[in-house]
């Protein structure tokens, strides 16, 4: 099953934005190629990108405070493991300290590196890093692969608390929702959110043999997605067949 998500607030989409690259970013820096940690570098600095656009780490803390708050509610529930409650808020509170221990802005101390940023500076221009503009870059490249990732790994050594406590939060959201079968009628499908409960993220799968690629809008009252398929000529076009899918909504 292909699963697509989409985010209702833009809290949720900026963490998104953030965890695909850095996941990206630590399958890059495992590997060998010198091509492969040059784009593990520019992942980086699409890393800090999204990181600079907001106070991410302030607003990571703030959740992960919020859901310790909600999960040390449940305790003396009996429909609720005490032991499972209190592996979660560990993780939490493990999140919550490795991210007050970095100083400033995600990312900050990355900016500070001068060599970095001149790889930075020149990476947003078509073919900027190439060895005539770029010479100790070029070098570096051509060191062994092991020396490489060292140097990577330094490198996002002070993006891993954020990260963290990005995944986690983000891991609690999905595990909220329970997928349920639905139909897209004549390719359509639209329902209504309930009221008085609000709902963050939802999550889509769909059968990759059916070769089609959902379009999903919504807000707090609806949710709505649109079946599409690529066609000949380059364009989507509606699928106007019914299409069997699984939804889930995260709150």
């Amino acid at each position: 099953m292909i699963q697509y998500e989409y985010p209702f607030n833009e809290r949720i989409r900026t963490s998104l934005r953030w965890e695909h690259p850095f996941d990206r970013l630590v399958e890059l820096a495992h590997r060998d190629a010198a091509l492969d940690h040059h784009f593990a570098l520019t992942t980086l600095f699409e890393i800090m990108d999204v990181a600079s656009r907001a106070d991410l780490k302030s607003d990571v803390m703030k959740d992960v405070e919020r859901q310790k708050q909600l999960l040390g509610s449940y305790r003396g529930n009996p429909a609720i493991s005490e032991k499972a409650l209190d592996q979660v808020i560990g993780q939490l509170d493990e999140c919550f300290v490795g991210l007050n221990s970095v100083a400033g802005k995600a990312g900050a101390a990355l900016a500070e590196n001068d060599w970095l940023m001149s790889i930075r500076s020149r990476a947003v221009i078509p073919g900027g890093t190439c060895e005539f503009d770029l010479p100790s870059y070029y070098a570096w490249q051509h060191k062994t692969a092991s020396v490489r990732q060292a140097d990577l790994q330094r490198w996002i050594a002070p993006l891993v608390p954020l990260a963290s406590g990005v995944h986690q939060l983000l891991r609690m959201l999905r595990d909220s929702g329970a997928p349920q079968k639905v139909m897209a009628v004549a390719g359509h499908f639209q329902q209504p959110l309930t009221q008085g409960r609000t709902f963050q993220l939802v999550r889509l799968s769909i059968d990759p043999g059916l070769d089609l690629v959902p379009e999903i809008s919504g807000n707090r009252l609806m949710i709505s997605v649109r079946m599409m398929r690529l066609g000949a000529d380059a364009r989507l076009h509606l699928h106007a067949d019914d299409v069997a899918f699984e939804l889930a909504l995260c709150s």
